[in-house]
């Protein structure tokens, strides 16, 4: 509901034919000025929208510039109809001004004009981004975070879950990425951690008798920044259920996500639940990923087994992946040449090998290209059947070690993808990833790790661990992945104290490990703990998704720097020497 006060009678949106006669009052930010040979016309333009205002006395603008805050009283008239602007709400009417009242000041240069801010240099937006957050493009973005921030709130709230806080100020983890780390004043030389995740609290939640929990939670982490990742901070729709199910995850994951991509989706298409759940082993293998972009029609086929001993000693007993690009033969010899490159110079392959599928005689393809020599004949046509090829195909070969030759056949199915515009930009494609394996050995030592979250139920329970090789368990782990972006990672909860004893001592933990790093969830399992399992979607992930915005920035009102560094603010900061002593804390000199 709208309250007149001393600044406006409406907003600038809701300025109407129905004012027609009236004198109103509008305030806002002055977007333009536009000098029509003696009549001047302004662009008002509040967090609602635009309106245009007539000055027939130049006066009335004197000390007024771009970007200033006014108020400006007058009465509100019809346009001419050949000056109607169809591309804002008030584009009928406009207000011949009578009073102006400066508000708010400019008193120095804009550094960027406001209605083009996302071509000035990053740095210079966010220093000033009070000014860059006036962008409509860029306001909108903030203003359509709140809301998918509200209705995935409401729609927790109708699920029955309750909205519980946890702790800002925590413990730092022995695992994970990096912490922030808070100097304590009252315990000397000893520290406080900002939370990577509400992981141990939310747990202890359902420990505590809760049902179903969930948090918009913030989460810090001090990693470098990438694209769809933002250094510092982020924030995810955090979960749990007690007495639950991989399956009751996915099926309030399914409902809500569904939901709240339908609603901001923009007319795309968004995939209907249930979601794809694929294995991760089936993921790495057909799509060389654990990321899949569902959009992207192309598959990886396994051909091994066809190279065992073969003559052709780049492929000779290594991992062979097939990629077949339908219709790719009619491109020229340069886009093969910069397909090459990309592999060697961007992906760090030795080469990049191909054939195109041509007319052949007597039921047989004819293969294009240096491989085909080194093939008989029942390589030729068990490569036809396996890979479906058809006359103008192109398919494309990755051979390597069995560490790089999934990633390689991943980035160079995204690459042909993009680069042939194979890739439906009209939908969202979400898929579950399941079945993670729960360790695997460090390249480094050769000791068994977890691959993932430690605190993950092992398929197959204590039986598993005692009876398996620990590289052939897995886990009840499982991630969402949206047109090949991560937005979640969740887990069936290891709550069997016997259960977690055991997989950490598979990783190299003594039981005194687990009770001294993670003391909290080792004597709450002690006392009834429920079965329980749950997830956390990233908000910020799915709002980059949603606008289509590159850079997750462009999502965050006041994100950090890709270098980690606050430009609005200037943090991080040096602090005084008075500070340092309180925390008991000297900075070294770097060396």
């Amino acid at each position: 509901m709208f309250m007149e006060n001393e600044y406006r009678t409406q907003y600038c949106n809701a300025v109407s034919e129905k004012d027609i006669g009236k004198k109103v009052r509008a305030a806002g930010w002055v977007e333009n000025i536009r000098d029509h040979g003696g009549i001047m016309f302004v662009d008002l333009r509040d967090h609602y929208g635009e309106v245009q205002v007539v000055f027939h006395n130049e006066a009335l603008l004197e000390g007024i510039h771009k970007e200033c805050a006014v108020s400006i009283t007058g009465t509100v008239v019809k346009r001419d109809e050949s000056t109607y602007n169809d591309k804002i709400e008030t584009g009928t009417v406009e207000i011949e001004a009578e009073e102006v009242r400066i508000l708010g000041k400019v008193t120095e240069q804009l550094p960027f004009e406001v209605a083009t801010s996302r071509e000035t240099r990053e740095d210079v937006r966010l220093k000033y981004r009070y000014l860059d957050l006036r962008n409509k493009k860029m306001h909108d973005n903030i203003v359509l975070r709140s809301k998918i921030i509200s209705f995935l709130r409401n729609k927790m709230n109708e699920m029955g879950f309750l909205e519980l806080q946890t702790p800002i100020l925590s413990t730092s983890s022995p695992e994970g990425a990096r912490d922030y780390l808070i100097p304590s004043r009252k315990h000397h030389g000893k520290f406080y951690a900002l939370p990577q995740a509400p992981q141990i609290f939310k747990q202890i939640y359902m420990v505590s008798g809760f049902d179903k929990y969930f948090q918009i939670a913030p989460c810090f982490r001090d990693e470098d920044a990438r694209a769809d990742r933002s250094p510092g901070e982020f924030y995810q729709l955090d979960f749990e259920m007690s007495f639950a199910t991989q399956e009751d995850v996915f099926a309030v994951a399914e409902e809500v996500l569904s939901a709240a991509f339908k609603e901001f989706s923009n007319g795309k298409a968004v995939s209907p639940a249930p979601f794809k759940s694929i294995p991760y082993e089936e993921a790495m293998l057909t799509y060389g990923s654990d990321k899949p972009d569902l959009r992207n029609p192309l598959v990886i086929k396994e051909l091994s087994d066809l190279f065992v001993d073969s003559d052709f000693k780049p492929f000779c007993n290594k991992v062979v992946r097939g990629i077949r690009v339908p219709g790719m033969a009619k491109q020229s010899k340069t886009f093969f040449k910069s397909m090459e490159e990309f592999a060697t110079e961007e992906v760090g392959m030795k080469g990049l090998g191909y054939f195109k599928v041509e007319e052949g005689e007597n039921g047989m393809f004819k293969y294009n290209g240096p491989i085909d020599k080194f093939l008989n004949d029942d390589q030729r046509r068990e490569l036809a059947k396996r890979c479906e090829l058809e006359v103008g195909d192109v398919l494309y070969f990755i051979a390597d070690s069995k560490k790089n030759a999934p990633k390689f056949a991943g980035q160079i199915r995204t690459e042909v993808a993009k680069r042939m515009n194979l890739i439906d930009e009209s939908r969202f494609e979400l898929c579950f990833i399941v079945d993670f394996p729960m360790y695997e050995l460090d390249e480094e030592t050769g000791k068994i790790i977890f691959t993932h979250n430690p605190f993950s139920m092992p398929q197959g329970g204590l039986d598993a661990l005692l009876n398996k090789d620990p590289l052939d368990i897995l886990a009840y782990q499982y991630d969402i992945v949206c047109n090949g972006v991560e937005l979640s990672s969740g887990a069936v909860r290891n709550h069997d104290l016997d259960i977690m004893i055991k997989a950490f001592e598979i990783a190299g933990y003594s039981e005194e490990d687990v009770a001294s790093k993670f003391g909290a969830l080792y004597n709450a399992f002690k006392f009834g703990a429920p079965p329980h399992a749950g997830m956390a979607p990233g908000i910020d992930r799915m709002i980059m998704l949603l606008t289509g915005e590159e850079s997750i920035r462009e999502i965050i009102a006041f994100p950090l720097n890709s270098n980690a560094q606050d430009m609005l603010l200037g943090a991080p900061t040096e602090v005084t020497e008075q500070q340092l002593r309180e925390v008991h804390i000297k900075v070294r000199k770097q060396m």
